[in-house]
């Protein structure tokens, strides 16, 4: 089939108009960004000294120290703290932006299904975050400075640096944060039929090394924060077998009441055909 010049020019007008829209909502979440990052930046001290806390309390009383060996190191600390936290407060408007662009182009039952994804993403995303910040670096910090002491007649101290402390910081954040969405991923995986929990379930064993694997790679090498990164990891993914089991359970029943209910209809139809038929004869 041919297409003329005004065919091609209505196509392409759909689609400079989505252009359109999502330059000026990347404008938007860039500013919005900007404007955190503005905010957080003026307050980067008092959010450095929140983040310094589980340090502080792994050091004995009184003692302990960031030290930073360059002169523009800490300036350049304050501006990560400023972006990171920057960007934890701007993201809701952010994912706000982004859903308000691809809505539009879902159905109905396509927001219904992946509104409890939205909802779930930050509040994973927080538990595993806190779940780092309260008890996975006091643990972990407190594991590394046992080894201060004394070895052949020389002290060993921490010292560490404040860039260094900051990368960790956010490494445990981070790692602890996007592995608590595991759920998440496995969820929007099985509503798209990519896979099924029979194979999940059958793949138990090698998920679980995964899992540990995963763990190791992501925290610092001690086995302590890699086994309170790998038991919850493990717990959500057979939640989210627990979940897909309910799911399925739910699907099979609606389709049976479903057929229950059109069988009763053709069986209505069909009575209601008799007395005709006995009239005709």
């Amino acid at each position: 089939m041919a297409f003329g010049i005004n065919d091609i020019d209505e196509t392409q007008a759909p689609l400079l108009d989505h252009l359109v829209e999502l330059r000026a909502r990347l404008v938007r979440c860039v500013l919005a960004l900007l404007l955190a990052f503005g905010v957080c930046l003026y307050f980067a001290d008092p959010i450095l000294g929140f983040l310094i806390q589980p340090l502080k309390g792994a050091f004995a009383d009184g003692q302990g120290q960031l030290i930073f060996t360059k002169l523009y190191e800490v300036f350049f600390v304050e501006l990560k703290v400023a972006l990171f936290a920057g960007f934890c407060v701007s993201f809701p408007f952010i994912a706000n932006q982004l859903w308000a662009f691809v809505a539009p182009g879902l159905y109905a039952n396509e927001k219904k299904a992946f509104l409890p994804f939205l909802l779930a993403t930050p509040l994973l995303f927080i538990s595993g975050a806190a779940l780092a910040y309260y008890v996975v670096m006091p643990t972990a910090f407190t594991w590394f400075l046992g080894f201060e002491g004394a070895v052949g007649g020389l002290e060993i101290e921490a010292l560490p640096t404040a860039n260094e402390y900051l990368g960790l910081v956010m490494q445990f954040i981070l790692a602890f944060g996007i592995c608590f969405l595991l759920p998440v991923l496995l969820l929007l995986l099985h509503r798209a039929g990519i896979v099924s929990r029979e194979q999940l379930a059958g793949a138990r064993r090698y998920i679980i090394v995964g899992v540990i694997a995963l763990a190791a790679i992501v925290t610092p090498p001690d086995p302590g924060s890699q086994l309170i990164l790998a038991v919850p990891l493990l717990l959500l993914f057979e939640g989210s077998l627990l979940i897909m089991r309910i799911t399925e359970r739910k699907n099979k029943s609606k389709e049976t009441a479903d057929e229950s209910g059109g069988d009763q209809d053709g069986a209505g139809d069909d009575a209601g055909d008799l007395p005709a038929i006995d009239a005709e004869a």
